[in-house]
Formats: structure tokens, C-alpha cells, sequence
């Protein structure tokens, strides 16, 4: 009896254990967790200790998967960058260019969880001074990559006989400063409401109408 009673008490235990999470769960939720924390208190209230608080792991489980803060915050931008531009996979890379252009500016996810993105940009912005490093990472993981990836599908088209470019890394740079707001109107007023994705997508082919036609004028200058 006392035997059967010990297993069921072990059972009981057991069944109750909390789930152990994968490496990716985990990183999920360190990575929610310190985009929270930069939301309320910035870099400054961002450590590792504090994020692993808020994930509700110990700080050592936290250090397993990103072994320094500035490791997390580059996966933090990472992940915020691929609401704003999606790499494209190979079927998609055999659509039509304005196909391909609306694939991988595509709104949907960016409009959705755009509270994160405002927020993360802010603290970089008020605390870069402080943490340069940081700041640089900000640049090379966000807009530098950005940048990076639609000037290399404009190449392609390009190379395809699409487009027309003069310069694809001023034609990339300026494409996305026409598809995104201007960030300051966000840091300025703080209660400026972010568009919804209608208004997103209208923005989006607009944007793309008027670069596109430019790029198949034939008019541009060398």
C-alpha cells in the first residue's frame, strides 16, 4: 500500500511538472520578454538579469541561449526586421516583379505588431549615446539588412531586364523609405496611431507604382 501510494504521489509529480521547452521555445520567450522590458524601461532596464525575470527562466538558462546581451539584442532586432522585409523563397522569386516587391514588403505581420518595433527604435534613439555598440548593432541588424535584401532582388531584376537601375543601393534605400513611415513622426508625437494594414497595403502600391514606373522609364540619369 505504501508503495502504491509513493507511485501514485510520483505520478501526481510528474504529470505536474511544467513542460520543458525547446531551444527555439525558449528563445521565443526571452526574446518577447526583452522586447517588454525595452518597451518600459529601455536599455538601461534591459539586463539579462531582468530579462530572465520576465521570462521566467533563471539567468543562466538565459546565458545558454544567447551568451551576451548584445547576442539577445541583435536577435531582438533580427526579429523585428523580418516583420518589415521577408526574405523571398525560390517559388516566389519566379513571380512578376511587383509580385515579388509586395512578397517581401508584405505588411501583414509588421502592422500587426508594430507597438514592439516603435518602442525598441525609441530606446535605441534616447540611449545610443550611452551604447554605442548597441546602436550599431541596431543599424547593421535593421535597416543596413534591409536595405541589403531589396537591393539584391532589384539586381536580379535588373539582371533579368526588368528594371532600369542607376544605382541599386540609392534605389533600394529610397524604395524603403517610400513603402515605411518616417520614424520621426512616430518619435515625435508618441501618440501618432500606426497605419492599419489598408492603409499599409495602399501605401505599399503607390509606393511601388511610382518606383516602378520610374525604373521601366528609361529616363533615369546615370
Amino acid at each position: 500500500m505504501v508503495l502504491g501510494n509513493t507511485l501514485n504521489v510520483c505520478t501526481a509529480r510528474k504529470r505536474g511538472r511544467p513542460k520543458e521547452l525547446s531551444t527555439a521555445e525558449r528563445e521565443t520567450a526571452i526574446l518577447d520578454a526583452a522586447e517588454i522590458l525595452l518597451a518600459k524601461s529601455g536599455l538601461k532596464g534591459a539586463s539579462m538579469a531582468a530579462i530572465a525575470k520576465a521570462a521566467g527562466m533563471s539567468k543562466r538558462t538565459v546565458y545558454e541561449v544567447f551568451p551576451c546581451r548584445a547576442a539577445l539584442f541583435e536577435a531582438c532586432i533580427r526579429r523585428i526586421r523580418l516583420s518589415f522585409v521577408k526574405p523571398l523563397d525560390d517559388e516566389t522569386r519566379k513571380r512578376p516583379l511587383r509580385e515579388r516587391l509586395l512578397a517581401l514588403f508584405d505588411p501583414e505581420t509588421r502592422v500587426a505588431n508594430i507597438a514592439g518595433p516603435k518602442a525598441v527604435l525609441r530606446a535605441v534613439v534616447v540611449e545610443a549615446h550611452a551604447h554605442p555598440d548597441l546602436g550599431q548593432i541596431f543599424l547593421r541588424e535593421g535597416p543596413n539588412i534591409s536595405r541589403a535584401i531589396v537591393r539584391d532582388e532589384l539586381v536580379r531584376a535588373q539582371q533579368a531586364g526588368e528594371i532600369t537601375l542607376p544605382d541599386p543601393d540609392l534605389s533600394a534605400m529610397m524604395l524603403c523609405d517610400m513603402v515605411f513611415e518616417n520614424p520621426i513622426d512616430h518619435l515625435v508625437d508618441v501618440d501618432r496611431p500606426p497605419l492599419n494594414e489598408e492603409t499599409a497595403k495602399q501605401r505599399l502600391n503607390v509606393a511601388l507604382d511610382i518606383f516602378l514606373n520610374g525604373c521601366r522609364s528609361g529616363t533615369a540619369s546615370a
